[in-house]
């Protein structure tokens, strides 16, 4: 068996660290030939998406951390940070992360830095459970900047 890993786009994990895991363990074997272990079926979230919109401001040098909750599992989730600036071209930082004890501890694949737009820049599936999306600066802030950031969820 022959095994190609490309590398994902950051934009677009959320929950895939379980999908590269299982790929990895899969392309581990011995070279001789096997078949891939079945993911397991996916049951599609009910009811409608929740969408949150927070609003805050970033110091320079700084973060702001919103909660939010996933509650049911295989859900897609959708990042956007709308607006942010001045300048309205800067880049930020914006991620999603687990929430625990108040703590926002950032999902390695969940975290870019971005330009505010209409398009989703973090986009996947999460379990049920307490995330976080955090706006925080990218090292290139002169001044304090406001944002509205989006969170698309089940």
């Amino acid at each position: 068996m022959r095994c190609i890993m490309k590398t994902l786009p950051a934009s677009v994990v959320v929950a895939g660290v379980v999908f590269i895991a299982a790929l990895s363990a899969a392309c581990s074997g011995s070279g001789s030939s096997s078949t891939l272990p079945t993911a397991p079926t996916a049951t599609a979230p009910t009811g409608t998406a929740t969408v949150e919109s927070f609003d805050g401001t970033v110091d320079v040098a700084g973060s702001d951390v919103h909660p939010f909750t996933v509650t049911q599992s295989s859900g897609q989730v959708n990042v956007t940070l709308v607006t942010a600036g001045p300048p309205p071209t800067i880049y930020v930082g914006l991620a999603v992360g687990t929430l625990s004890n108040g703590t926002c501890t950032r999902i390695t694949n969940a975290n870019v830095l971005v330009q505010a737009g209409a398009v989703a820049q973090i986009s996947g599936t999460a379990t049920a459970g307490s995330y976080c999306v955090e706006v925080y600066d990218a090292g290139n802030q002169l001044v304090s900047i406001a944002y509205t950031v989006t969170v698309s969820h089940y």
